[in-house]
């Protein structure tokens, strides 16, 4: 990658070391160049991926075309640079996303300038109290939400055995009474989902059985008359994941999208794989950052979470179905993480859809 004539200035690469265009590709940091004419001249492996934008269809096009700026961008810069941290910008081809902003004017090469995008899904300055409060949401919500949901079925549970002491009807009110207590073992048994501590059993896997079991299943009953179409990377390498974790996963995530689409005239879900090269996450301070390049995505067509809550889709008892109860969401980020990935949930276009996105790490050869 070269910049053009007349444009960037550079030295010439140490004779046994990496020449710009390898440094360039390589850093960490999505970087964008653009030209006096406002047109974007290069863009990096990580800003491709960031803006899930290639390079190739970038170049030449107005910067505006590709992303649009931090608000107050126009007023605020002064030909010199402009910085906005933790804030949202909108990417033509993805979703809104959270970054550190920054543009710098490149000395000796007037109109030139570089375009740092850092990543930052969530505010690094409430993060930590974002956190706690979630944990407080999640015990006052377990306390609501059990309060509630076993009051009721025991409510139902003891009229039942009332009208048992005067009725003769004592196979239907057995029923009743054997439906209400399998109701509440059910919802127990979820929330007992969230305590299992027990490391999972990873190992190198194909995914690829383990999605088209969940598609197939999927179309048999909750899914029955959608489609489901598949975009696979047929040359994804083998994927370090506990199956069954994985495999619940997937149904969590083809259930939810499948109820998103109730009512729609021309339902749709993809389940898409790629390879990402280069995509990785920081597993903490001062540890090297954790290489994730395994993508599967459950995507589907319909209207996507309400704005209140897309930001806490992850947190236990935050659902946008009347009759959610908060556990399917929270349950797909735990598994993700006990396997060493990570979910995100987005809107993307075009045309516009719900995507799910999973990261997992690669299996050792």
């Amino acid at each position: 990658m070269a910049f053009p004539r007349g444009g960037l200035r550079r030295r010439p690469a140490p004779a046994l070391g990496p020449g710009f265009a390898e440094t360039f590709a390589a850093l960490p940091v999505a970087v964008l160049v653009i030209d006096p004419d406002g047109r974007i001249a290069h863009a990096n492996a990580a800003c491709e991926a960031l803006l899930n934008h290639a390079e190739t269809t970038m170049i030449g096009q107005p910067y505006d075309a590709v992303l649009s700026p931090p608000e107050g961008y126009v007023d605020r810069r002064d030909g010199h640079g402009f910085a906005a941290f933790d804030v949202e910008i909108e990417a033509v081809r993805g979703a809104r996303i959270r970054v550190d902003f920054v543009e710098t004017s490149i000395a000796d090469n007037p109109g030139w300038r570089i375009v740092t995008l850092h990543h930052a899904p969530q505010s690094r300055r409430v993060a930590q109290g974002a956190e706690r409060t979630a944990g407080a949401r999640a015990a006052v919500g377990a306390a609501a939400m059990l309060a509630h949901e076993i009051k009721n079925p025991l409510s139902g549970i003891r009229g039942a055995a009332q009208l048992l002491a005067s009725s003769g009807e004592d196979r239907e009110l057995t029923g009743l009474i054997t439906t209400e207590v399998d109701r509440i073992a059910a919802l127990i048994d979820r929330m007992q989902d969230f305590t299992d501590t027990r490391p999972l059993k990873l190992e190198p896997t194909n995914v690829y059985p383990l999605l088209d079991h969940a598609r197939r299943l999927a179309l048999a009953g909750f899914a029955r008359g959608m489609v489901i179409e598949e975009r696979f990377d047929p040359s994804l390498p083998p994927v370090l994941i506990d199956p069954d974790a994985f495999q619940q996963v997937m149904m969590n995530l083809v259930k939810n999208a499948a109820e998103a689409l109730a009512g729609l005239a021309q339902p749709r879900i993809v389940l898409s794989t790629a390879y990402r090269h280069g995509m990785s996450i920081s597993a903490g301070a001062g540890r090297p950052r954790q290489p994730l390049p395994i993508e599967i995505c459950v995507m589907d067509n319909g209207p996507g979470a309400p704005a209140d809550i897309a930001e806490h889709l992850f947190e236990p008892f935050v659902s946008g179905k009347p009759e959610g109860k908060g556990l399917g969401l929270p349950l797909v980020e735990k598994l993700v993480r006990d396997m060493g990935g990570i979910v995100q949930y987005a809107r993307e276009r075009p045309p516009e859809m719900t995507v799910f996105r999973i990261l997992l790490p690669r299996a050792k050869a």
